[in-house]
């Protein structure tokens, strides 16, 4: 239960932090798609741990096994499974917390919801659950490559450090020359100081990652319950730490009149209905009109601190959970891969639905 994303790329995640691995088995895939196994790997290799200092120690190789629906090289229409093995799991960290509620995790929760939990790295509420998701991802990124479609993300925001211009400011290209995925380089700098005091100081903090959907087709999107941005809505606010998202002018344009905030329509030079403004961001009436999707989704601090902190156990008894174990002080720069494969992921749902709206 709840661990199926999508209706027609459907994807179907499975897997525990500290178990064997973690997999996603994808169908709806089309067949003859060229599989880029390399490409598969380096989004991994974006999501995985311990690859800087402001990320977690946990070291993961993250090899990815292609179980099925590859052949020669290209999709071949059945289901797609993917599968990662778990080899540097540390579950004796968790030993100390195995009856006590962590300060906003989803230990108290999963134990009333299920009736027990698994306490090694928090299980299925693990944010390395999210690897399959960027598998998947990238299976979906190479289907859109093909319409000429890109999902990308980055850093817009740690703490109190936000960069001031649109996302048309800043060449995005630049966003993997750093470790913390910011495409201003000055900015990234101070980003990268703020987090490493944080995590001397033995603590988190959270911030806003900034998607941009390029290439997108007008007429994607489902009118009433399954509008584009309500899917991508979910799709980001499933990730774990989510505690927020917006999409074009988001929660400022509540202070502008609708004078200012419509996009006037206008034609471009080969004809093309386009917009001169994009205060809907690239979405109305829940369906595309072909202009760049862009969007902002908030993370909260990491709730794992390595400091004491009073809660109580499972007898309802006070107790002190110390913090113990490998953890990321901000999630955001891990997060990045994790944001763009939900994007490719909900665009590439929609392209295929999209083929049943109408004969011509």
């Amino acid at each position: 239960m709840g661990s199926i994303f999508g209706d027609i790329f459907r994807i179907s995640t499975f897997g525990e932090s500290h178990g064997v691995g973690v997999g996603v088995v994808i169908d709806g895939c089309p067949a003859g798609i060229d599989f880029d196994e390399e490409f598969l790997q380096s989004e991994l290799q974006r999501r995985k741990p311990g690859q800087s200092r402001i990320t977690t120690q946990r070291k993961e190789e993250e090899k990815c096994e292609i179980l099925s629906g590859i052949f020669d090289g290209k999709t071949t229409g059945t289901s797609i499974a993917l599968l990662v093995y778990n080899s540097n799991a540390r579950s004796k960290d968790y030993s100390h917390i195995a009856d006590k509620y962590r300060p906003s995790h989803a230990d108290y929760t999963f134990q009333e919801k299920y009736g027990l939990r698994d306490y090694r790295g928090g299980g299925r509420s693990s944010a390395r659950e999210t690897l399959a998701r960027v598998a998947a991802g990238a299976l979906a990124k190479m289907m859109l490559r093909s319409y000429g479609i890109s999902s990308q993300a980055y850093v817009s925001r740690v703490g109190d450090l936000s960069l001031d211009k649109d996302y048309n400011s800043y060449d995005l290209s630049l966003t993997e020359s750093n470790i913390v995925r910011c495409p201003d380089l000055q900015m990234a700098k101070q980003m990268e100081e703020l987090i490493d005091q944080v995590r001397k100081d033995r603590d988190t903090i959270g911030g806003v990652i900034t998607g941009v959907i390029k290439g997108v087709p007008a007429g994607l999107g489902e009118p009433v319950f399954d509008k584009l941005h309500a899917d991508l809505g979910k799709a980001m606010l499933s990730i774990n730490a989510v505690k927020g998202f917006e999409y074009g002018s988001g929660f400022d344009g509540v202070s502008m009149r609708g004078s200012a905030h419509n996009d006037p329509f206008v034609s471009d030079a080969k004809g093309r209905v386009r917009t001169t403004t994009n205060h809907s961001g690239g979405i109305q009436g829940g369906i595309s009109n072909g202009e760049d999707i862009y969007f902002k989704v908030a993370f909260k601090p990491v709730a794992t601190i390595m400091q004491d902190q009073d809660s109580i156990n499972e007898a309802g008894e006070e107790v002190v959970v110390s913090g113990k174990g490998r953890h990321d002080p901000c999630v955001l720069p891990r997060a990045v891969p994790i944001v763009e494969a939900m994007g490719a992921l909900v665009i590439a749902d929609h392209l295929l639905k999209h083929r049943s709206s109408r004969l011509t």
